[in-house]
């Protein structure tokens, strides 16, 4: 079976839009300064420059942060399909090598694979220019079939 590659191209449009539209109502990546740098169905990409405030007592990146970052790449990739909105059920972290003050990180996500309305999504985060993998994240995701809403309980 062949692809199209104008079909392909088409799918990866609304995905960017679809994600887009997302982020535009994510306030905490917005509040570390995260962009969306790339987006195809399944895949995405966003960055972020380490500022002072992101700097914990030992001089480096807060691994939380870094987390953050890794997260928000997981979620765009899960949520660039045309399905349901997907949320994490679990994620695991692994860091590398420290980032420090003033360094650029780029966080590569792919869905690795994905059966009914779970997934799992592999993030790689890397120090932009030296390309140093500082963090690798792997989350599950799960499809819902509507957004929880506010104050709504389980």
């Amino acid at each position: 079976m062949t692809s199209d590659p104008l079909g392909d191209a088409a799918a990866d449009l609304v995905a960017e839009r679809r994600v887009r539209e997302m982020l535009a109502q994510d306030a905490a990546s917005a509040a570390l300064g995260i962009e969306l740098t790339a987006v195809e169905v399944g895949r995405a990409q966003v960055r972020m420059t380490v500022r002072p405030d992101m700097v914990q007592g030992h001089g480096t990146c807060h691994g939380g942060l870094v987390a953050t970052l890794a997260d928000t790449a997981f979620a765009a990739a899960c949520n660039s399909r045309g399905d349901g909105p997907s949320v994490a059920a679990s994620a695991d972290v692994t860091w590398v090598r420290p980032a420090f003050e003033g360094d650029v990180l780029v966080a590569d996500a792919a869905e690795h694979v994905r059966s009914g309305r779970t997934g799992v999504t592999d993030v790689t985060v890397r120090r932009e220019g030296d390309g140093e993998v500082v963090a690798l994240f792997r989350g599950r995701s799960v499809e819902l079939r509507q957004l929880p809403s506010p104050g709504g309980g389980a």
